[in-house]
């Protein structure tokens, strides 16, 4: 009696404290809400004449924002105390930089990249571009910075000059792809892994059934490395104006030239012909100031941000009456999964349901299918891909456009467009096909613990908690045999290949952009402008509006999904918090185990297929 006294009052209180919490986080909501609703009133937001416009993103740089549950927004770190990193989309930066281009208010563009995360070369070649068009106007493009990661710099080699703080860092290290392999860990926990592939390079089970990377997959993994680095390297060379062998390939190169700078980064980065200038945050804005002169009652130099500008310039647009022709835009980015899935993550069921819309819509006449994906579920592929054929048979053209990868099932859904554009970095390909799942009856005998019973056939009742029953291994790898005959088949007719053409592409192999092309895997190379452009050329489409089709939130989730954003925005801004500038190795760790294992615990194929790519991340 004592005992369920005391569980009622435990229970008792943890239902009081998640009460509690829920209350004030509505009442934390609701205040911001407030806050934000008296500060975006039309002459809180203004755009200087002959100002800067600071290109400053915070976050991660995607295709498609993380759909926020209003729930778990609301909740907090009730339930789970996980802070997300904060999102930056692709397509807002873009604008921003078109619009500063045409708007005579704006004399200078200031690029400031610190807080931009994951900038990888295929987005930043997007954002690159806007870039050039500023510059092609006659407006002048600065970079400043305490420090430049390896993707921040790649955008920045597009600006004028480039200034960095004279105790700033810049190092190019290059790219690399590493991962953890954990089967000795599984064998001393007497876990049984049981992984059926199909390709000799299909490589994403390779760190539950081995130690380290294959001889296949290090082959495989240079050569679109090298070509992604190639890139990277001849892009910047030309921009800064020096070869590519000026990038220290050596740890002996770069030790010689930090020497030579006793031990000064920042001075190596200005011998090296990275950077112009070194200069303090104070020289810097001395020096704009000069530039656009200073802000009214305050010491810098005249500028509007990032997120203030696009607020700005949202309220000045014109009202869209949708009377023309249309292309539409879905944005399939992150893992493919079954069902309805929020933004952020493809859903078999959610993506098609886009893409019917845009089918059904009489205005619209042809489709751009923006994917950003390393695939996932087979199934959920397929859906996909059925209602793409179903588009094509309305008579509407559908074009794939590949961003920083569409691979495995990525590659999937993108194969019976009409046409496919990648950039030159995308990675692509990796068509081959997987299932794995784990047994722990040897873990559990450890303990004394064993499963037994009787069925009316071989493998009634089978689990994961008993050893896998003779025959079952043999049926699910014929299952997944199967599953890859079917991802040839596609490849072939979709592409104009026989099935041997096509499987000597695949395998499971990783392609760059540039290698897919040459190999009769895409159609063309480029990017969203190329891929809509070409879109309207299917469809002879002379005059048109592009028309996102998205999932419409409900007003109360998209109060939400915008306060989350605008949450964090304030909060850097006025230096309420103030984001992590140095890594935290402990934290970089269990984000790698989370990716790396993730994967495994969300996927849901009912067949337990998946074409996916663990090996498009790079590091």
């Amino acid at each position: 009696m004592a005992q369920f006294v005391k569980s009622l009052f435990l229970k008792l209180g943890y239902t009081l404290n998640l009460t509690r919490k829920i209350i004030i986080n509505l009442i934390f909501f609701t205040l911001l809400f407030l806050i934000f609703k008296s500060l975006s009133t039309d002459d809180m937001v203004s755009v200087p004449k002959n100002g800067a416009l600071v290109l400053d993103p915070r976050g991660q740089l995607v295709e498609q924002k993380v759909e926020v549950d209003p729930f778990d927004a609301i909740m907090g770190e009730a339930i789970s105390g996980d802070k997300a990193d904060p999102e930056v989309l692709l397509s807002n930066i873009i604008k921003v930089i078109n619009n500063a281009t045409h708007d005579p208010r704006i004399a200078l563009l200031v690029l400031k990249l610190e807080r931009l995360q994951s900038a990888d070369i295929t987005k930043m070649t997007e954002i690159a571009k806007a870039i050039e068009g500023f510059k092609a106007s006659g407006k002048k493009v600065i970079a400043v910075g305490d420090g430049y990661s390896q993707g921040q710099y790649y955008l920045a080699s597009f600006a004028d000059e480039i200034w960095l703080n004279p105790n700033g860092w810049l190092i190019l290290d290059g790219y690399a792809r590493k991962q953890l392999y954990v089967k000795s860990a599984l064998d001393k926990a007497g876990i049984n892994q049981h992984i059926f592939r199909v390709g000799t390079y299909k490589s994403a089970v390779e760190p539950y059934m081995r130690d380290d990377m294959s001889e296949e997959a290090k082959e495989a993994n240079r050569l679109w490395l090298n070509e992604l680095w190639n890139a990277y390297k001849t892009t910047v060379a030309k921009q800064r104006g020096f070869d590519t062998d000026n990038f220290d390939e050596t740890i002996s190169d770069l030790v010689a030239k930090v020497e030579l700078a006793q031990g000064n980064i920042a001075q190596y980065a200005l011998n090296n012909r990275w950077v112009d200038k070194l200069m303090t945050r104070e020289q810097m804005n001395k020096t704009l100031i000069e530039y656009v002169g200073d802000k009214t009652q305050a010491s810098t130099f005249d500028h509007i941000n990032f997120q203030d500008y696009l607020i700005a310039t949202n309220q000045e647009q014109l009202p869209n009456y949708q009377q023309q022709d249309q292309i539409a835009m879905i944005v399939a980015k992150g893992a493919i999964l079954n069902g309805n899935q929020p933004a952020g993550t493809i859903g078999g069921d959610s993506t098609a349901a886009l893409l019917r819309k845009a089918r059904l819509n009489d205005q619209v006449k042809a489709v751009v299918l923006r994917v950003d994906s390393p695939g996932g579920s087979a199934f959920a592929s397929d859906v996909i891909r059925q209602e793409i054929e179903l588009i094509k048979a309305s008579g509407k053209p559908v074009v794939a456009s590949m961003g920083t990868y569409a691979a495995s099932g990525g590659y999937w859904i993108s194969a019976a467009a009409d046409k496919i554009v990648a950039s030159p970095t995308t990675i692509t390909g990796s068509i081959g096909i997987f299932g794995m799942f784990m047994t722990f009856e040897d873990t559990l005998s450890k303990f004394g613990v064993y499963t037994d019973g009787v069925g009316t056939t071989d493998y009634a009742g089978f689990g994961v908690t008993e050893a896998l029953p003779e025959g079952i291994g043999q049926l699910i790898q014929l299952n997944i045999n199967r599953g890859y005959q079917d991802f040839l088949t596609l490849v072939a007719e979709n592409r104009n290949m026989t099935v041997e053409q096509a499987d000597k592409v695949a395998q499971g192999r990783v392609w760059s952009g540039v290698q897919a092309k040459d190999l009769g895997l895409v159609d063309e190379l480029g990017g969203i402008d190329e891929s809509i452009a070409l879109a309207a050329e299917l469809a002879q489409l002379e005059q048109y509006e592009l028309k996102l089709v998205e999932k419409e939130l409900d007003p109360f989730s998209q109060m939400i999904q915008d306060l989350v954003g605008q949450t964090y925005a304030f909060m850097i801004e006025h230096e309420i918090i103030k984001p992590d500038t140095q890594p935290n190795y402990a934290s970089i760790l269990i984000k790698q185990f989370k990716s790396q294992l993730g994967y495994l615990t969300n996927f849901d194929d009912p067949n337990g297929i998946y074409s996916f790519c663990l090996t498009c991340e790079i590091n």
